[in-house]
């Protein structure tokens, strides 16, 4: 399977500043009144992607399944965003479960005649999921005795081992971090989109993994577990660090997109500070430190998703140098130290109202989460809990980083 080479994806956009490709990409793939943006034109069903990777021959670690009251128990959903009591879970391979059950799972499966297809608990636009999760963390009982690299497969529940890590290079990279931390990351197979959505599939990969960021957030939440957005690491680092950067371990399959990296924490291991304290963050990692982990053995390849090679859009290639992150961004953010970090929000008092006044578990309304539809015009809601949940998809920008409601205090910069 060939791929432009980033010389091919910038021809004919050399003079033109990235800021400026990103901007032509965003008007040039508009729909318009009389016509959608570009795209195969029709449905390749006989090509459509697998929506689950996997690493054949890479170790693979299966999550337990967790049944609702088996712990680490859920909290209150309106305990999420009001500040009720939420339990700080231990780091475990049963949180670890309960983490990704919760953010990048399978919630359902359905089926129409011989049709069948999962749901999950993260969005996806198309239900076409090209976001991958990965798991870099140091050694947990029950899962490995030593700092390794895993991928989340979604479909088993279950972890592949990608690359395991010396503890000494480990601690390294984390040393700034608290106790307990460990590191998500997210990457994009833009062909789940591109095969659907064609030159708009870039839109739908960023789409997609913000819903996914959000996600983990909101688990991590559950768990009285904080998370920030190292959006300083440069893009060649995070693709060095999640293995995606690696040919040989793509030979024949559809490439990964690196997307993102943040770092998760049980919020009362920061360091020893006590609650009101502030810590400090870099939002990057040093890529010498990358570097020196990532030459160890690594285990599997990514399998093929499609019968056939990709279809190669120009407009797509170029958007994806235009907008890769190429060097390291040194900043440090400030955090206050709470147990768990739970900004309330302020709701105007003639419609304060509990969107869910019958008290129902956040595990139960994650897992049930749908997409919207077949609405019947009849069914409504108090206009209290309409405002209620309007607060709570607003992020606050005029409040300092750690005071912003959950899930928009994940991104270290004004949303």
């Amino acid at each position: 399977m060939n791929y432009p080479t980033k010389e091919d994806s910038v021809r004919g956009t050399e003079a033109l500043d990235p800021l400026e490709v990103v901007m032509r990409y965003h008007q040039e793939t508009k729909h318009h009144f009389f016509r959608y943006a570009r795209s195969l034109g029709y449905m390749d069903w006989a090509n459509q992607p697998d929506p689950f990777r996997r690493y054949e021959g890479a170790p693979l670690s299966a999550l337990p399944l967790l049944r609702p009251d088996d712990a680490p128990l859920s909290p209150l959903y309106e305990d999420l965003y009001r500040g009720g009591p939420i339990v700080v879970a231990p780091v475990t391979v049963c949180s670890l479960s309960r983490f990704f059950e919760y953010s990048l799972a399978i919630s359902a499966w359905k089926q129409a005649g011989e049709l069948r297809w999962a749901l999950r608990t993260n969005p996806s636009s198309g239900n076409l999921h090209p976001t991958e999760g990965y798991l870099l963390i140091d050694k947990v009982p029950s899962l490995s005795p030593f700092p390794g690299l895993y991928h989340y497969t979604a479909k088993e529940h279950a972890l592949e081992l990608r690359a395991e890590w010396s503890q000494e290079g480990f601690d390294s990279l984390m040393q700034e971090f608290p106790p307990k931390a460990f590191l998500v990351g997210f990457t994009s197979v833009n062909w789940r989109e591109t095969w659907k959505y064609g030159e708009r599939a870039f839109r739908y990969c960023q789409h997609d993994v913000g819903h996914a960021i959000g996600s983990a957030r909101i688990a991590a939440q559950t768990l009285g577990w904080r998370m920030l957005l190292l959006d300083g690491t440069a893009d060649d680092t995070v693709a060095a660090l999640l293995g995606v950067d690696r040919p040989e371990d793509f030979e024949g399959a559809e490439r990964e997109h690196s997307d993102c990296l943040a770092v998760v924490w049980p919020a009362d291991q920061a360091a020893g500070l006590a609650t009101g304290k502030t810590i400090s963050f870099s939002l990057s990692l040093a890529p010498d430190a990358v570097r020196a982990l990532t030459h160890r053995t690594w285990h599997g390849k990514a399998n093929r998703l499609s019968r056939d090679d990709p279809v190669p859009w120009e407009i797509l290639n170029q958007v994806e140098v235009a907008s890769w992150k190429s060097s390291t961004e040194r900043r440090v953010v400030e955090l206050n130290h709470d147990r768990p970090s739970v900004a309330k929000l302020v709701v105007p008092s003639a419609h304060a109202a509990s969107v869910y006044p019958d008290q129902p578990k956040a595990g139960q309304l994650i897992r049930q989460r749908r997409s919207a539809l077949a609405f019947d015009g009849k069914t409504s809601i108090s206009v209290g809990s309409f405002f209620a949940m309007l607060a709570r998809v607003v992020p606050w920008v005029e409040r300092d980083l750690c005071k912003r409601p959950m899930p928009w205090d994940v991104l270290p910069w004004e949303p």
